[in-house]
């Protein structure tokens, strides 16, 4: 019989989420806790998106932990090496090594009403068992490459870009991109000037803003470094721009989208000159509805003579490059997938069985749902980070994170001092937290649009309604009554 390893808390991830919630637990006396982590190091996304340009679109000095000021940030908008260098660095420090097991992926969870715990084995046949259950494995972390007729007939390399082949040499070659979201946005610029030719693939287009990036300078990164006061001020004043000039933007306010409409527009003419190349890079849904893109290079990027737009659409693969549909030919020696990621469904492809056999898939067979996107009912115990309504079209996820650590640990605490074992949000207080949300969803830009990575089907799953002020209000303190404990 497999020896089962048991601890009172077992996290899955060991990405920011994961990571913020076990020093939380730190700071709270909480030591009996596991991190599983299906890689062989910490970092989530930023150490799986190594493509050239891989660069976070928050600002660096918010896109962190706020108990973990950096000030050796080099650039505004950090890089992914300085990010992935910055989490295992925080691990280290926190002596959270020491609480991973790496290369552990879950296959399937199940809860025992009995014995008030979760029975997990992972994809290799190991057993855990924990009475507390915390998914942080993000929304972001699947590729998604779409299946295209003729796909294993090309000759060539073709790889996602978050499965970046470095081994593949692309300069002097004809390279293919089928996408343009926020990966291809970044990638594009740093491969153009290497390709012989560069043809992109564009299904729609993008709101494209400045991102105005440069590197820190030395009296910024010393003072960052010296005087608390000024990296707090800094670190606020990034967050109140955020709230007050981009949030109002999805909730569809005329004068914040007049101002980026105005951005984008001065940005895309002072690179674009063809009107042709110009309408096509000019999207046809509002402004919000899709996430908005920061880059200080992509225009300059499509606009370079070696580089070619196309939004005829792809028919088939073909030995030797893509067949669009209207029958041409585009030979490549490289077709690189920037094409996204599936969010949904959610926690996908793990099994996870809550009470009386329902499964999570079942459970969310309408679209997911959580209560503060954290619990839902019937999975007593099973908390979740960055899960179901909690992603941002504005400001950084670390903040959402936090407050969810923060309401985590808290709600831990309270069960060991009264001496519960088990959590379970009501199913009224579910529901009716879910039709507050989709009401006002429903009034959001992301609803204008029929199709995104937002939506599972005609529901918004992904994205938070509010402001991150707002989240960190609701979840500052836990409403009992809205639980049962036992």
């Amino acid at each position: 019989m497999a020896e089962i390893n048991a601890r009172k808390i077992i996290i899955i991830g060991a990405g920011f989420s994961g990571m913020g919630l076990a020093i939380h637990l730190q700071k709270a006396g909480i030591s009996d806790f596991a991190i599983l982590e299906k890689a062989d190091e910490v970092g989530g996304t930023w150490r799986e998106n190594h493509y050239p340009g891989a660069e976070c679109d928050i600002a660096s000095a918010l896109y962190s932990y706020s108990f973990e000021h950096n000030a050796d940030w080099q650039y505004k908008w950090a890089e992914q090496r300085q990010i992935f260098d910055y989490l295992k660095g925080t691990a280290k420090k926190y002596g959270l090594y020491a609480h991973i097991h790496f290369g552990v992926e879950l296959g399937s969870a199940q809860y025992d009403e009995a014995a008030q715990c979760w029975h997990l084995r992972s994809a290799n046949g190991d057993e855990w068992q924990c009475q507390f259950l915390v998914t942080a494995v993000g929304q972001l972390h699947h590729p998604f490459t779409p299946r295209l007729p003729g796909q294993v007939s090309f000759v060539g390399p073709q790889f996602h870009s978050a499965a970046w082949d470095s081994s593949v040499e692309l300069a002097g070659k004809r390279v293919v991109v089928i996408g343009n979201a926020a990966s291809a946005l970044q990638f594009i610029p740093k491969i153009a000037p290497q390709v012989a030719k560069l043809t992109v693939f564009q299904r729609s287009a993008n709101w494209v803003i400045p991102k105005l990036d440069r590197p820190y300078k030395a009296w910024e990164q010393w003072l960052s470094a010296r005087i608390p006061l000024v990296a707090r001020y800094y670190r606020f004043s990034i967050w109140l721009r955020n709230e007050l000039l981009i949030y109002p933007i999805m909730q569809g306010r005329s004068l914040h989208r007049r101002i980026a409409l105005w951005m984008h527009r001065r940005y895309i003419k002072k690179y674009i000159c063809d009107p042709v190349l110009r309408a096509k890079l000019t999207p046809d849904y509002p402004m919000g509805a899709k996430r908005i893109l920061v880059s200080d290079d992509y225009y300059a990027a499509m606009a370079r003579a070696n580089v070619e737009l196309d939004v005829d659409g792809i028919a088939r693969l073909s030995e030797c490059g893509v067949v669009t549909a209207d029958g041409r030919e585009i030979p490549a020696d490289v077709i690189i997938y920037g094409t996204g990621f599936k969010t949904n469904p959610f926690l996908a492809p793990m099994t996870i069985v809550g009470k009386d056999g329902l499964s999570l898939r079942e459970a969310w067979g309408s679209g997911a749902q959580a209560y503060l996107g954290m619990m839902t009912a019937g999975f007593p115990n099973l908390f979740m980070m960055y899960g179901p309504n909690t992603n941002l079209g504005h400001n950084s996820i670390v903040i959402m994170s936090e407050a969810q650590a923060r309401y985590i640990t808290d709600c831990i605490q309270v069960l060991d001092r009264d001496g519960r074992r088990s959590i379970e949000v009501k199913t009224e207080a579910e529901q009716q937290y879910n039709a507050e949300l989709q009401q006002r969803l429903a009034n959001m830009a992301w609803n204008t649009i029929n199709a995104s990575w937002y939506k599972d089907g005609d529901k918004i799953t992904n994205n938070w309604p509010g402001s991150t002020y707002e989240y960190i209000r609701r979840t500052r303190r836990v409403c009992w009554d809205q639980y049962l404990a036992k």
